[in-house]
C-alpha cells in the first residue's frame, strides 16, 4: 500500500566478521576484520532510512580478535584489541562511511544504544539467578544491569559527537533493563535436544537475551516513529 520495503541484514559487527554467515554464525572465537565497512555496506547506499545497531556480539570476552588484511590471506595477521578499543575502531568505520557514501538530504540514519540481558540476578537476586519464571519489571529507577557496559556508551557519545552526518541516537538500554520479565526465557525454539540435566533445571536452559514478541520492542518502534516524523519534539 505505502511502496516500502524493509530489510534486515545480518552483520553483527558491521565490519566484516567470521560470524557474517546468517545460518551458520555460532562461532566462540570471533574475528573482525579491520577497514571493511563496505563489504556491507555497498549493500546500504541508497536508502531512505537505514538503523545501526551492533553491541552483544562484542562482548564475548575482554578482548577481540581484529584482523589486518583479508581472511582469503594464507598467513593472517590477527591482532587483540580491548572490546572498547574494538568497538571504537567499529564506531570509526561506520560514521566514515556514512559520511562517505551516503546524502543527507534523502537518508535519515538512526543509530541503537545496547540491548540489555538478564543473565544475572544484578536485581537483588541471587548471583545465579536469570530471567527465568520472572513476571514483573524491575522497580529501581537507577537499575543498570552489569551485562551493559557504561564504557562502551562512553565510546558511542565521545565518537558520535564528532559525526560530520547528522545521526539519530535511538537510547534503548535502560529502558529496556527494567524489563528482565519479557525475555523468551524457556519458550523458544530450541536449536539443539535439551539435556535431561538441563530439563531439570530450567534456569539452565532459559534465553535471557532475546525478547518475546509482541513485548519490549514495540516500545522501541514507537520510540523510532516519534524520531522520524515528531525530530523537533523529544
Amino acid at each position: 500500500d505505502y511502496n516500502a520495503t524493509i530489510e534486515f541484514y545480518w552483520a553483527p559487527f558491521l565490519l566484516e566478521s567470521n560470524s557474517d554467515n546468517a545460518v551458520v554464525h555460532r562461532i566462540s572465537d570471533r574475528i573482525v576484520r579491520k577497514g571493511s565497512m563496505n563489504k556491507h555496506g555497498r549493500h546500504w547506499k541508497g536508502v531512505d532510512i537505514l538503523v545501526f545497531n551492533t553491541y552483544l556480539w562484542w562482548v564475548t570476552g575482554q578482548d577481540m580478535k581484529i584482523l589486518k588484511g583479508s581472511f582469503k590471506d594464507v598467513e593472517k595477521e590477527i591482532m587483540q584489541m580491548s572490546t572498547e578499543d574494538a568497538y571504537r575502531m567499529a564506531m570509526k568505520s561506520l560514521l566514515r562511511w556514512v559520511t562517505r557514501n551516503l546524502d543527507r538530504e534523502r537518508t535519515r540514519v538512526f543509530f541503537t544504544s545496547m540491548s540489555p540481558t538478564h543473565s544475572k540476578g544484578d536485581w537483588g537476586g541471587e548471583a545465579s539467578e536469570n530471567c527465568y519464571n520472572q513476571t514483573t519489571p524491575i522497580a529501581d529507577s537507577n537499575y543498570w544491569g552489569s551485562d551493559s557496559r557504561k564504557s562502551i556508551m562512553k565510546v558511542i557519545g565521545e565518537e558520535f559527537s564528532k559525526s560530520e552526518f547528522p545521526i539519530t541516537f535511538l537510547n534503548i538500554t535502560q529502558l529496556s533493563s527494567y524489563r528482565k520479565d519479557a525475555h523468551t526465557s524457556i519458550y523458544k525454539k530450541q536449536w539443539n535436544p535439551l539435556t535431561t540435566e538441563q530439563l531439570a533445571n530450567p534456569a539452565s536452559y532459559a534465553d535471557c537475551i532475546h525478547w518475546c514478541l509482541p513485548g519490549l520492542q514495540d516500545t522501541w518502534n514507537e520510540l523510532l516513529f516519534a524520531k522520524l516524523f515528531h525530530p523537533d519534539l523529544i
